[in-house]
Formats: C-alpha cells, sequence, structure tokens
C-alpha cells in the first residue's frame, strides 16, 4: 500500500508556555498532505526566526520589534505571582502590586510583561531565566511574576499563584512575513481566528458564484419576464362579472 505524497511541512514557531494544540489538530484534518512542524523557540528568538524564515510563522507574545512582520493579537494573559504554598500571600484570593511592596521579586531576564516598573524589592541578580526563577521561588529566595501559562508550564507540587490584579498582561500573537502572506499562512491565520473550513477555503466559490450573468440572458423581474409576457390583470372594481368588491348595486329608477 502506498502512502499518500505529502507536500513540504509548514514550520511553526512558538514560545514557551503556548499550547497550540486545538489548532494543530484541526490543520490535521484541513490540511492532511501537509504536515506541521511545530519548534519551540525562547521568546527572544521566535520573531527572527521568521525573518530569517526558519518558521513560516510563530506563536508569540507582544511586544515585539514588528520591523517586516504582521502580528495579529490572539488573547490575553492572566498574570499571576507565584509563590510557595505556605507563604504569607496565598492567604489571599488575588493580589495587587502593593502586597509585594515588601516582598522580594524576581525578575528574569527573559520576562515575558512589559514592565515600566517590577513590584517588590529587587533580588541582588536577575536570574538567567524564567525556569531559573521557578527554582530560586521554590528555595524560598523570593516571588515571582508570570503569565499563567508560564506558571503551569513549571508547575510544581511545592508552588502555587494568585493573580495580579494591576499588572501588565502580555498577549499572544501569531506573526508572519509582511508581504508573504501564503496560502498556508492564510489556512492558519483562519484556524486561529476560528473561521470555518469553508469560510477559508471557500472564497474562490463563493466569488464564482457571484459573477454576472451571460451575456444575452434576459433579466427577470419579480418572477416575471422583462419582456411583459405575462396576461395584464384588470383594475380593481372593474373585473368582469360584476361591481368592485364589497361595492352597492345601483337601484333602477322607476
Amino acid at each position: 500500500m502506498q502512502e499518500a505524497a505529502t507536500e513540504p511541512p509548514f514550520a511553526l514557531a512558538c514560545v514557551p508556555g503556548v499550547t497550540p494544540d486545538k489548532w494543530l489538530r484541526r490543520w490535521s484534518r484541513r490540511r492532511p498532505q501537509v504536515p506541521l512542524e511545530l519548534t519551540q523557540l525562547p521568546a527572544a528568538d521566535a520573531a527572527d526566526a521568521v525573518r530569517d524564515r526558519t518558521a513560516h510563522a510563530a506563536l508569540l507574545r507582544l511586544p515585539i520589534d514588528r520591523t517586516g512582520l504582521h502580528a495579529i493579537p490572539l488573547y490575553t494573559e492572566t498574570t499571576v505571582v507565584v509563590a510557595p504554598k505556605e507563604h504569607v500571600v496565598t492567604a489571599a484570593e488575588e493580589l495587587t502590586a502593593a502586597d509585594l511592596a515588601d516582598e522580594i521579586v524576581l525578575h528574569p531576564l527573559d520576562d515575558a510583561l512589559d514592565w515600566t516598573g517590577p513590584p517588590g524589592l529587587p533580588a541582588i541578580e536577575r536570574p538567567a531565566t524564567t525556569g531559573d526563577a521557578i527554582q530560586l521561588v521554590a528555595a524560598g529566595v523570593g516571588l515571582l511574576v508570570v503569565p499563567l501559562s508560564l506558571a503551569r508550564l513549571h508547575h510544581r507540587k511545592d508552588l502555587t499563584y494568585r493573580p495580579l490584579t494591576d499588572a501588565p498582561q502580555s498577549q499572544v500573537a501569531l506573526s508572519w512575513i509582511e508581504g508573504e502572506t501564503t496560502e498556508l499562512v492564510e489556512e492558519f491565520i483562519g484556524i486561529v481566528r476560528g473561521r470555518t473550513e469553508n469560510s477559508t477555503r471557500g472564497r474562490q466559490e463563493q466569488g464564482a458564484s457571484a459573477q454576472p450573468p451571460a451575456e444575452g440572458t434576459k433579466k427577470r423581474t419579480g418572477g416575471k419576464s422583462a419582456t411583459g409576457g405575462g396576461k395584464k390583470q384588470p383594475p380593481a372594481g372593474k373585473r368582469r362579472g360584476g361591481p368592485a368588491r364589497g361595492g352597492k348595486r345601483a337601484r333602477r329608477r322607476s
């Protein structure tokens, strides 16, 4: 039995924490002949992977340098504080920056949030990665503020998290090269935006169905031929066989 021929793969880059599983499943149903190659990259490298065409598109977090790139925001992530389970801040259901004023808050070099000024007290050194910062939180060195998806990615049994209501939030976006919206890129845009298969593939068919009628075809109006071939109805009140409906018979004078 021969295997179905496949086309070159569609290369998609993805930053840590973003989970595109449902989109990948839809892709495999719509484009079974085009494999989708997913590569997870550090946040700092995702946009460059698109620029140098290592990837056709990337799921990344804003803000980025958009020079030469399209980027459409897809959703906004909740920001949370990661803390040891027994830490005092976990007594609250949600937190504000003021609640962290006296706490050491770690600020990793790959921080996904666009801070004007991180909350809390700074650590002596900034951890290199979010993963390193998680280890320091578990060791009791400080707290960490991250998007919820990263807190889940680095889940540990001895840590928990609480929403931070007044912190910046990260946006996950789809990015690709300006001027290179290929058929496959357009297909993936439709998938992440929730368009149905018919709406993404059927635009040409819809356009064809909207073509004007061929020359020489008679245009019909109201279901009748424009040439006026139908029978002409007499006006109300002048129909054969009697007076107008609802009218009175005239009396004959004697």
